[in-house]
């Protein structure tokens, strides 16, 4: 097993308590015609369950000793990538695959951004995060987390926290608990992705200013929108990001 220094740099607690597992597969709930792609399996502490429950699995995991002791205890009929998951070409998604992942806490909303936009094939997925970061994902409007990274989640995704995970779960334990996220996609309005995010990021640029003031260079025509520009970004519904984006 690779030193503790090199399992920090990379993010890595491995799971240990089989009770947490147990429960983690339970709510994922794999059926046997399911296709799966696990991201960071680490030494397969949930990998197990998924493989014994559906028919496909594959996994992406960046750490080669992590690689070898998956492919010794697997064996050779699951593919894994050694790859990171923030550079992998993510073009082999299947329709209706489904993502699953204990997601290293210092780039997990680097992690969820490259998924959004394939929404339209996934099936659903689970990620474990820091519970901060799960309260953020399953946020709404007028909430403290609602933030320009939980409205960009919501625009592809339902989100719903399933179970917290206690530090104790795993072998280095992390200093902040742990949640179990459902993402489920929505069918969302057609858009363009990188005008609407840019709106956004402005949005939430000054938390203090309404959002007439962080978006005042901008030419939008404000008399046709259907709410009050004296509000701030966080009491901003999707649909009043979507009108900006409209009239923008």
């Amino acid at each position: 097993m690779i030193d503790r220094s090199s399992r920090r740099r990379f993010g890595q607690n491995y799971l240990r308590d089989k009770s947490v597992i147990y429960q983690i597969v339970d709510k994922i709930n794999p059926g046997k015609e399911d296709s799966f792609i696990e991201i960071g399996p680490g030494q397969g502490a949930i990998t197990e369950g998924i493989k014994n429950n559906s028919k496909n699995l594959t996994l992406i995991e960046i750490d080669r000793e992590n690689v070898a002791y998956l492919k010794n205890s697997l064996g050779n009929e699951i593919e894994i990538f050694e790859e990171d998951i923030l550079k992998i070409d993510l073009g082999f998604i299947k329709n209706n695959d489904r993502i699953v992942g204990n997601l290293p806490y210092n780039i997990a909303s680097q992690i969820i951004l490259r998924f959004l936009e394939l929404n339209k094939k996934i099936s659903d997925m689970h990620f474990m995060v820091q519970k901060e970061m799960a309260e953020v994902l399953t946020s709404s409007p007028g909430n403290k987390s609602w933030n320009k990274f939980a409205v960009k989640v919501a625009f592809f995704y339902e989100t719903e926290i399933l179970m917290d995970i206690s530090p104790e779960a795993f072998d280095i334990k992390p200093k902040v608990d742990s949640s179990l996220v459902r993402f489920k996609p929505i069918n969302i309005q057609a858009f363009e992705i990188k005008k609407l995010f840019q709106i956004i990021d402005l949005s939430f640029q000054s938390k203090r200013k309404t959002i007439f003031n962080n978006l005042k260079k901008h030419n939008i025509n404000w008399e046709k929108l259907k709410f009050d520009k004296n509000l701030r970004a966080e009491q901003l519904s999707l649909e009043d990001f979507l009108e900006i984006y409209k009239n923008a």
